[in-house]
């Protein structure tokens, strides 16, 4: 099987940063943009992606682009010569907040593995308002106020961490905040910043050496803490069915919560009890019927396996109910490091699931700790 093409998402809010050269203190609602442009305003943002966007160059058909029309994306495109697929078109040429938002909800529905945006701070709380955790995001710094925690620290460091990405290497992802102030105080000199929430952002990584290779008292702490994050979660959603997958790092999650685990099977547990154990594929399709899921997966040899090693009773049809926002992954960045570049497996029985599930997925390695690794 090929290597999947890397899905990336790309929006531009033109008019982000068009006051701050004027001393406007921001660039938020139509009156301010007009004023703006009407003292020779530059619209900047189109080139500061265009810096980011020119670090793929080394990349081309590795991956695609799904973006916005005209100036929130497609034009930039046009300009590099990066093809691309238009699915968002604004109904007027001055774009407006809600316009970021319409963009953002159609990437998520195209399932973009990453959505790369240029704005500011009112760009990214629009974008949050409609992705949440749902995609990892990163921001291409093009507005006035640059609070929130979801932007590189310029457009070419954000090309470099997308570059990594399409390449399959390893990188880690955190939550990061999303900030604003209120333009109306800080033009009157006074900093009111507000939090308006939390997105996915993926980060260069520094493979700090907290999990120390070869030791297996160092292995052990760290699926201690991977037990204590995922039994963190379980908590937060004692209504959900967890449906523990085979393999020695979900045993480890099982032994943490004390309960009986199927070193080779499929257990299913609910409020930190073991509802069932050793689960075939129609027992499980019956027992999750009508019921908040999510399976907990590892992965399994030396292939790295997530489906379709051990894990049969995981069917396509049970795939496909809960979905692969559902699918929580597992796993040492030992075990993943092991890979040597080599993308995780799907094999699930169903070649067309395989490939809809196919691209970046969230692994938690640790306490909180998480990196985005490809599927194939």
């Amino acid at each position: 099987m090929s290597k999947p093409v890397f899905r990336l998402g790309i929006i531009v809010n033109p008019f982000a940063g068009i006051g701050g050269a004027l001393a406007l203190k921001g660039s938020d609602g139509a009156q301010i943009r007009e004023k703006a442009l009407a003292m020779g305003a530059e619209k900047k943002a189109n080139e500061k992606m265009a810096k980011a966007l020119s670090i793929l160059e080394a990349l081309n058909g590795q991956f695609s682009v799904f973006t916005a029309a005209g100036e929130m994306g497609e034009s930039v495109c046009a300009s590099l010569g990066i093809p691309c697929e238009v699915i968002y078109r604004p109904s007027s040429q001055q774009t407006e907040g809600e316009d970021s938002e319409n963009a953002a909800r159609a990437m998520c529905e195209a399932n973009v593995d990453l959505l790369l945006f240029a704005g500011g701070d009112g760009t990214a709380r629009n974008i949050c308002s409609v992705v949440g955790d749902s995609i990892p995001v990163l921001g291409v710094p093009a507005g006035c106020k640059i609070h929130s925690g979801v932007y590189c620290v310029s457009p070419a460091a954000a090309g470099q961490v997308v570059s990594q990405m399409i390449a399959g290497e390893l990188v880690s992802v955190m939550d990061a905040e999303v900030r604003d102030i209120d333009e109306d105080a800080f033009r009157k000199g006074k900093v009111i910043a507000k939090h308006y929430g939390e997105m996915r952002v993926p980060a260069e990584l520094t493979y700090i050496q907290a999990v120390k290779m070869g030791g297996k008292e160092d292995e052990a702490l760290v699926l201690d803490d991977i037990s204590a994050y995922v039994a963190e979660l379980m908590e937060d959603e004692s209504d959900t069915l967890f449906v523990m997958g085979s393999g020695s790092t979900v045993g480890a999650i099982m032994e943490y919560l004390g309960l009986d685990n199927t070193l080779l099977g499929v257990d299913v547990i609910k409020n930190g009890e073991l509802v069932a154990s050793d689960v075939s594929a129609p027992e499980l399709l019956n027992i999750t019927k009508n019921k908040p899921s999510k399976v907990v997966l590892t992965v399994i040899g030396g292939q790295g396996h997530i489906l379709g090693r051990g894990n049969q009773q995981l069917s396509p049809a049970f795939i496909r109910k809960i979905g692969k926002e559902n699918m929580m992954v597992v796993a040492t960045k030992q075990k993943i490091h092991a890979l040597d570049g080599k993308p995780l497996r799907l094999d699930s029985g169903d070649p067309k699931l395989d490939e809809e599930l196919a691209g970046a997925f969230t692994i938690i390695t640790g306490y909180k700790d998480k990196v985005l690794y490809n599927a194939i």
